[in-house]
């Protein structure tokens, strides 16, 4: 499998990413993840929706915590024709546990804990945590990549604002 540095660090120090890397325009991967109740949901079932998908290393750290409220207020303003995922290698009962304590209702956890398909497949895991990179992928309603944000540093926060120009111009 591809392996790329230099796209990423943690702290300042770089980390190596699994899966070649998708742009704007190409088609987005079939995947499988599991939710909250171990069941599977696979991102095609979002066809027809133009779909947030917030890949996070673990929700029970600050910046996850915070990037995964903050698109569940965001998602009341997006309107039926957009779907937000968050997507993590965290358990689904760990996922499940911290919705309920969030309140986040308005995104959708799924977990990649089983076989990091989603983080090979999009390019994103991180080799040396076997967690995912902080990125948000927009998928249109025909299943093509309308843009990728990728946060180089790992412990910052998404340009919020950015993605959601994307998905203005992707509905």
């Amino acid at each position: 499998m591809e392996t790329r540095t230099g796209i990423i660090t943690f702290m300042g120090n770089p980390l190596t990413l699994v899966g070649k890397e998708l742009k704007k325009g190409d088609v987005a991967p079939e995947v499988t993840l599991i939710d909250n109740d171990l069941n599977p949901v696979a991102l095609k079932n979002f066809l027809g929706k133009v779909v947030v998908v917030s890949a996070v290393p673990s929700l029970d750290t600050p910046i996850c915590d915070m990037e995964t409220r903050r698109f569940n207020q965001e998602a009341i303003n997006l309107g039926d024709d957009v779907r937000v995922l968050t997507v993590s290698m965290d358990l689904p009962f760990a996922q499940k546990r911290w919705c309920g304590a969030a309140g986040v209702d308005r995104v959708q956890t799924l977990s990649d804990h089983r076989e990091a398909a989603f983080g090979t497949s999009y390019g994103i895991l991180i080799q040396e945590l076997r967690l995912l990179a902080r990125c948000i992928f927009v998928i249109d309603k025909k299943g093509i990549i309308a843009g990728v944000h990728m946060v180089n540093e790992v412990s910052n926060e998404p340009d919020y604002d950015a993605v959601l120009e994307i998905v203005k111009k992707a509905m």
